[in-house]
């Protein structure tokens, strides 16, 4: 599943999704007309008197008419399912004609963007449904969480027969936020089973920590713990990588499961004025970097002063951002990176930004607990891993909780399919899900 949105805090609800709400709303009208409470049968049954034959009666009678309107309610959300997924396959045709904004989806939802492949809801919803009961229940609607899920497990559905490069986002997504990759992980041993398969596995984290290749392994000791513990053929460790500071930092996997800087070979060097031999998605000079940095931590300061927020402004080599002394609300944070994205982009379309130089890629986002501004994004970060690996689009697989107007997630839908999970554990459930579906 693949959507690129304009972030635009103004224009919609906050922390909504177009094509979600969309999908949402043509589930509401089903479940309002056909998922009423059953009525109070007390009054029928006193009737009837209180006769052991005639309860049972009764009760098989509403057990009978209950499992018929489920069975009613899940027909009428396929059938939605089965006409957007027809929705669907018509954008991806007037897509490959180079009308796609003409489709009838995207007249619909007109911030929607590409599909990288077919997406099979109906069987989705299929699966989905026989977990959670979504047809089942008759006073809470179909939820964001509900879509969310039944679109993931479409995209599983489809990319799983062709799936050669699976990303990761960290915190959030494989360990909770500021902790680390922890021993006896069930996401650990799904990940090797991933390199055992042939498929390539990157951790693309806004964490950045330079080219210190030990302060990537604290993060991911248990993880490298258990490619070790699985004795992983050095060819499959091979196909691990890490890529820090969204796409400033990449590292690859020895034979002996430590993380070894692959910078020299396929990205630039801090401060180097030319052009990288990652596809050239790196171009970009250290003086332009010091300039956009300036005018973010600027900004940031501003926030921090006109919000009164008691915060450290923290300054690395391609980032900057805040780290509270106590949590903020996310609308705290949701400003501070709204207001930094917003005056870089207009620093950038001013005459001080390097007069005939493409303005340089970057990620204002909220990371749940505090904001950073980075150079690059994980567009970039994907397409660079990619491009190591040689996975198209429609084979590249993106798993990350981000993926809203202030999440760095988002950018990756430009490049690649995308699974959207909001923990640790649901991202171990996917995966399981995932496994199961890869080609024997």
């Amino acid at each position: 599943m693949t959507s690129h949105y304009k972030v635009n805090y103004h224009l919609r609800a906050h922390k909504r999704d177009s094509f979600i709400e969309f999908i949402k709303g043509l589930l509401l009208t089903p479940f309002v007309l056909h998922s009423l409470p059953a009525a109070d049968d007390s009054d029928r049954d006193n009737e009837e008197g209180r006769a052991a034959e005639a309860d049972t009666i009764l009760a098989r009678r509403r057990t009978s008419s209950a499992d018929a309107a489920k069975l009613a309610n899940a027909a009428r959300f396929r059938e939605i399912f089965a006409n957007i997924q027809t929705l669907v396959d018509e954008h991806r045709d007037f897509e490959a004609s180079g009308i796609g904004g003409h489709s009838r989806l995207a007249k619909m939802v007109p911030a929607i963007g590409s599909f990288f492949t077919p997406l099979p809801l109906a069987a989705a919803f299929t699966r989905i449904d026989a977990k959670h009961r979504i047809s089942a229940r008759k006073r809470v609607p179909p939820s964001f969480n509900d879509v969310r899920r039944t679109l993931n497990m479409a995209q599983l559905l489809a990319i799983a027969p062709r799936l050669q490069l699976v990303t990761f986002d960290g915190d959030m997504t494989l360990y909770d936020d500021g902790k680390n990759f922890e021993d006896h992980s069930d996401l650990a041993l799904l990940l090797v089973e991933l390199l055992r398969r042939g498929i390539a596995v990157a951790i693309v984290t806004a964490a950045g920590y330079g080219t210190d290749a030990s302060k990537y392994e604290g993060r991911l000791a248990g993880l490298l713990r258990a490619l070790a513990a699985a004795r992983l053929a050095p060819e499959a460790a091979a196909r691990f990588y890490v890529l820090g500071g969204e796409c400033n930092y990449l590292f690859g996997c020895s034979p002996d499961y430590r993380l070894v800087s692959l910078d020299e070979k396929h990205q630039l060097n801090p401060g180097e004025e030319t052009a990288d031999d990652a596809g050239g998605l790196r171009s970009w000079s250290g003086v332009q970097v010091m300039q956009l940095l300036d005018v973010a931590e600027q900004e940031l300061r501003a926030c921090i002063e006109r919000m009164a927020i008691d915060a450290r402004v923290i300054r690395k080599p391609r980032a900057v951002g805040i780290v509270p002394a106590e949590q903020l609300t996310r609308e705290q944070l949701d400003e501070c990176a709204l207001s930094a994205q917003e005056a870089v982009l207009r620093y950038q379309g001013t005459p001080r930004a390097q007069p005939g130089s493409a303005p340089i890629p970057f990620c204002a986002f909220n990371g749940g607990s505090d904001c950073w501004v980075d150079i690059g994004n994980k567009l970039i970060g994907v397409r660079i891993i990619q491009n190591l690996v040689q996975s198209p689009a429609d084979a590249t697989l993106h798993v990350g909780d981000q993926f809203l107007s202030t999440g760095n997630d988002l950018s990756t839908r430009s490049a690649c399919c995308t699974c959207w999970i909001i923990n640790p554990l649901e991202t171990r459930d996917m995966l399981d899900d995932l496994v199961s579906l890869l080609p024997k």
